[in-house]
């Protein structure tokens, strides 16, 4: 998966747990030098941080 597909992907898991825009303008795709992905996140208001880790952790709960 390329940096571009994984922020794509973030947004798009973000929007759906009805987050607005702002909480996820700032994820930007970020290769390093030796082509390893990464997404940068900036920095995460407290409130969206948690209603992130809730998704997670419901996505543990359902396996």
């Amino acid at each position: 998966m390329t940096a571009e597909q994984a922020t794509s992907a973030l947004r798009d898991a973000l929007a759906a747990l009805g987050l607005p825009e702002r909480a996820w303008e700032a994820l930007r795709p970020v290769v390093t030098y030796n082509g390893t992905p990464y997404v940068h996140m900036g920095m995460v208001r407290a409130d969206v941080a948690e209603r992130m880790a809730e998704a997670m952790r419901a996505r543990q709960v359902a396996r």
